[in-house]
């Protein structure tokens, strides 16, 4: 892997991808930016915010708009968190340590993956104002592994409810990609029965037994932890996370790394969030480049953002430096725009914010 560049000053969001690309091996690169199937999904995920303009409110008065905001208690100076990619030493030797810690830098969160390097007690004192929400998937292993997460002081768990198994990413076949187990297995420490090794290694065969949302409901009953239900793309589904007890209902299609073709995430967040009615707070990932994208998905329900491809992108440019600039490039646009719309705070950007183009 390339050195990473003395002056990490970037300046905009497409030179941190060119610099991570650049020095990414080829294969690791199509993996981190590859989509299911022929992408049809990967595609509409940035056609979408295409769709919308944002409609300016010109000498409104406000010239320093507030971008801070909580999320499950959680406070964030600007409504933006990382999300539980995993393999994260692929791009950069720190990994999550790395994101957490820009995270810490940049008043913004983490959401830790169960299938990442470090583990979470790692990722978490590495940086725990920022390490706050950590990912597990509903396998068997859950009860232990939620065990760790509540020893390493987490808030929250995060629940990938669309991954029983790896989507069918074409690039990657056409690849021959096999990367290291143990980018994945910073988590995979076999403390539970069944083993937590054997339970991450049949997610990722295809092997692992399916739950449903009554199992989930059961399982996270056990648990003292609000969680999030990932990986929600119809109001249906989010009615039945709600019903199951899930605290926030978080608008992902992974991606577009899991179904193909899919509904962008944009396009299905507003009946998403009409249908939660501000019962929970709403997220939302996939397809997410620039400060103006997280002010559409704000405007169109979501209460935070998640970005995954960006925050790798800043790891593999600059490690915890890109990921921070990544950050700052995007809360800046933010704000400029909320300056040039009259939103004084997160809370004044509304679905009038916005119109669809005709």
């Amino acid at each position: 892997m390339a050195m990473y560049p003395k002056d990490a000053g970037f300046a905009a969001i497409e030179e941190i991808r060119s610099a991570a690309i650049r020095n990414l091996p080829h294969d690791v690169a199509d993996f981190l930016e590859t989509g299911a199937g022929t992408e049809s999904t990967l595609r509409a995920n940035r056609e979408a915010f295409g769709r919308w303009v944002i409609r300016p409110r010109p000498m409104s008065g406000v010239s320093a708009p507030d971008t801070s905001t909580t999320l499950l208690g959680i406070p964030l100076s600007v409504p933006i968190l990382t999300a539980p990619f995993g393999g994260d030493a692929m791009f950069g030797a720190d990994g999550h340590l790395a994101v957490a810690r820009a995270n810490a830098c940049c008043g913004t969160a983490s959401i830790v993956p169960e299938a990442g390097t470090f583990s979470f007690g790692e990722v978490r004192a590495a940086a725990p104002a920022a390490a706050r929400i950590a990912q597990v998937h509903p396998l068997d292993s859950f009860d232990a592994v939620v065990k760790r997460i509540r020893a390493a002081g987490y808030d929250a768990l995060c629940v990938t409810v669309d991954c029983p198994l790896p989507g069918f990413r074409v690039r990657n076949r056409v690849n021959r990609f096999t990367p290291d187990a143990a980018v994945f297995e910073g988590n995979a420490v076999g403390d539970g029965t069944p083993s937590v090794r054997e339970a991450f290694a049949g997610l990722a065969s295809g092997a692992a037994s399916c739950w449903g949302w009554d199992q989930l409901a059961e399982a996270t009953a056990r648990q003292d932890l609000p969680w999030i239900a990932k990986g929600i793309l119809t109001a249906e589904a989010a009615e039945t996370a709600l019903a199951a007890g899930a605290a926030a209902v978080y608008v992902s299609n992974h991606g577009g790394r899991q179904v193909d073709p899919a509904p962008a995430s944009l396009d299905a967040l507003p009946a998403i969030a009409r249908a939660v009615a501000g019962r929970a707070p709403v997220l939302l990932d996939s397809g997410v480049r620039s400060g103006a994208d997280v002010l559409l998905a704000l405007a169109l329900g979501a209460d935070a953002v998640v970005i995954g491809r960006l925050a790798a992108y800043g790891l593999a440019a600059a490690g915890e430096t890109g990921v921070r600039r990544t950050i700052e490039l995007l809360t800046e646009e933010l704000r400029t725009l909320m300056i040039l719309s009259g939103l004084p705070d997160i809370a004044s950007i509304t679905p009038a914010t916005v119109r669809e183009k005709p």
